[in-house]
């Protein structure tokens, strides 16, 4: 059940929220000025999108070349791709919260925020521990080959 009411919620709800939202807009500024203020947002979100992107890929490789796992900032690729998939869609709501996600230190929050409710991270930090990992990343165990 809860399935069916997040599905209605996105597909049916956003798209009417945003329509009414669009319509209010369009009655106080005009028509014209609100479908050009969606065109510019698309325009302008994806060229930060874009450049922001290729800050994340430099910020990558650095990291690859340093021998580290670049988890975050593949995790804010991910992020900025949904960024412009919203600042692509028409609708104030949606480019609201994509413009949202281009900053930096909100995105970073939310990700970090992400990973401490998954259990990844702790709140401090730091790395939450593997509950398989043992001393020497070994776990103890015997072994013997049956034929």
């Amino acid at each position: 059940m809860p399935a069916l009411v997040l599905f209605l919620l996105l597909f049916v709800g956003a798209p009417l929220a945003e329509l009414y939202l669009l319509i209010e807009v369009g009655t106080r500024i005009g028509a014209l000025a609100t479908i050009t203020l969606s065109v510019c947002t698309a325009v302008l979100g994806g060229l930060l999108v874009r450049w922001q992107g290729v800050a994340v890929l430099f910020r990558v490789r650095a990291a690859q070349a340093r021998d580290e796992v670049p988890a975050i900032e593949l995790l804010e690729g991910l992020t900025l791709l949904m960024a412009g998939v919203l600042l692509l869609l028409p609708g104030l709501i949606t480019d609201t919260i994509g413009f949202l996600l281009l900053v930096a230190p909100l995105r970073r929050a939310v990700i970090l925020r992400w990973l401490q409710r998954r259990g990844v991270l702790r709140p401090s930090g730091g790395v939450a521990p593997d509950p398989l990992a043992r001393k020497g990343g070994y776990i103890e165990g015997d072994y013997h080959r049956e034929d």
